[in-house]
């Protein structure tokens, strides 16, 4: 009988189990989980079952929760309890797939089969080693039978501290302890910037980087240490680790993916655009059984972003292209044929995205495209249709107020046509004004534009003769952006108007020339 075959026998008689039970699970666990030996990387946890399937699923379920593919990772865990219906860990393994994790809190759905899920497991103690009756008494404390969302926290809290509990008599075991990280991970705020200050950051840290110390390739803890550290000051706290990252499931996009979280504030575009490219082969390879996709728009958008910063035009009109494919959203491909002056080719965008924000990025695209074709009536009427949007609007696009994101757009705009009619005072004010709001967006990756108002002001301060200005300009968003193309040349340009030079700057904007396929007139096309 082939693994798929017992699997789905055995599924039949888990389905009778469930019906008793009241418990609904997703269409996909009416069929068989396949194991992908082609996706998977090396990681291992031993459990005490002897069934070579159990402990196969088993690890594939892990890696999968590593990589966020929650239910593909519910799956796994399920196909390694129904291989050995006695195994308690392989029931605790579909437990803790089913509860929160850092991208999205357990839902209401979810939580009755995380509680059936650990009642299992409860019942086979006598079938678990001592660790593992540890670890499912530990994750029992997580899920009651009578769940209620707002007041998921008291769980969670509870959790933690027997995860504080386990780790400290299991310290030797790098899984164990990235577990307990996980857990004060749910605690803290998902988004936002991080103080280096906060001692429930200093703790989160230690705990990641004392696994990381002992195995820089762990999966799970190298995971969390790059979203616990990108919106520090020292996201490269997690560099190390990122360069193995990509590697640890092959096939799992979203782990592929996941070291460009730390190349973009790094500024290491190359290595991002590389990372997310990656993901995207995953994303494909998951048509044909040989990957996972895991969040493909995300991974497209960051390379979209990358590749714009770092001057890669194919690339990142390549990506949006696909990204519109994908969801439908034009918006991206709008943004990035203007990024790279494709003026003509956006004009040709006809399907215009969902949602005010992302319709407001569509109209700017098209309004800077009409100017630089010669129609300033329409840029005009966008404009005004675009101030009066940022006055008006209550939207939010991911972790920013709407209007932020309009009002820099706005500026822009405003700006190139003050600049289209010789009027330089008003267009340096106007792109002042853009970058006023644009200051104002929250920490996001990737930031919901593919460039900077800096590369409009500096330009701007560079054609009235206004050097040192459009220096210091460039050189904030180089601090912001660390070695974006546009940047670096506005500085190599500024500095040599000032009739000075810089030879670090120079090196750095050698090797930006070397991987653009752009050449730049100025900072802003």
């Amino acid at each position: 009988m082939t693994n798929k075959v017992l699997i789905a026998v055995l599924l039949i008689s888990f389905s009778s189990t469930l019906l008793s039970q009241n418990v609904e699970y997703p269409e996909s666990f009416d069929q068989p989980m396949e194991l992908y030996p082609e996706a998977m990387g090396s990681f291992h946890f031993t459990i005490s079952s002897e069934n070579q399937l159990a402990q196969a699923y088993f690890n594939q379920g892990f890696q999968l929760m590593f990589a966020f593919a929650k239910e593909e990772a519910a799956r796994s865990f399920q196909a390694s309890h129904l291989a050995d219906p006695d195994c308690a860990i392989c029931w605790w393994g579909e437990a803790w797939a089913w509860g929160s994790y850092l991208n999205g809190a357990m839902t209401t759905t979810q939580a009755p089969r995380a509680f059936f899920a650990v009642q299992q497991a409860l019942s086979r103690l006598d079938n678990a080693t001592q660790k593992e009756i540890d670890m499912i008494k530990a994750l029992q404390v997580r899920y009651i039978d009578s769940f209620e969302p707002q007041n998921r926290r008291e769980q969670d809290q509870a959790y933690a501290d027997a995860m504080a509990d386990l780790a400290g008599k299991y310290p030797d075991d790098l899984t164990i302890v990235t577990l307990y990280g996980d857990a004060l991970f749910l605690l803290e705020e998902r988004r936002g910037y991080r103080s280096l200050e906060d001692p429930n950051v200093i703790r989160l840290h230690s705990v990641l980087l004392s696994v990381l110390d002992r195995d820089i390739t762990h999966p799970g803890a190298c995971h969390l240490l790059v979203h616990a550290t990108e919106s520090t000051p020292t996201p490269e706290l997690a560099a190390p680790c990122a360069e193995h990252l990509g590697d640890t499931i092959p096939g799992a996009s979203h782990i592929n993916h996941m070291p460009s979280h730390t190349w973009n504030e790094m500024g290491l575009w190359q290595e991002a655009v590389r990372s997310n490219t990656k993901a995207w082969h995953s994303d494909q390879k998951a048509a044909y059984g040989k990957g996972f996709a895991i969040y493909p728009t995300h991974n497209l958008t960051m390379l979209y972003y990358a590749a714009s910063m770092s001057g890669q035009s194919a690339s990142a009109i390549q990506a949006a292209k696909d990204l519109a494919k994908l969801n439908g959203n034009t918006a991206m491909l709008s943004m990035a044929l203007i990024r790279f002056g494709r003026f003509d080719e956006v004009l040709q965008v006809k399907d215009e995205p969902n949602g005010e924000i992302n319709r407001s990025m569509y109209d700017f695209s098209r309004g800077y495209a009409f100017l630089k074709e010669g129609n300033i009536e329409a840029a005009r009427a966008i404009l005004d249709s675009l101030q009066d949007l940022t006055k008006t609007t209550a939207a939010r696009f991911r972790f920013h107020a709407g209007k932020d994101i309009v009002g820099a757009m706005a500026g822009i705009l405003e700006g190139e046509i003050a600049w289209s009619e010789g009027k330089m005072e008003a267009a340096v004010d106007a792109f002042k004004k853009s970058t006023s709001f644009y200051e104002n967006l929250n920490y996001d990756e990737p930031e919901p534009l593919p460039f900077s108002p800096r590369h409009w002001l500096g330009a701007a301060y560079m054609e009235i003769g206004a050097h040192s200005n459009a220096l210091e300009e460039y050189k904030k968003d180089l601090t912001e952006h660390p070695h974006n193309l546009w940047a670096l040349w506005g500085v190599k340009e500024a500095l040599t108007k000032l009739d000075s030079s810089d030879l670090e700057i120079e090196r750095e904007l050698e090797a930006a020339l070397s991987i653009a396929d752009i050449w730049l007139p100025n900072t802003k096309l």
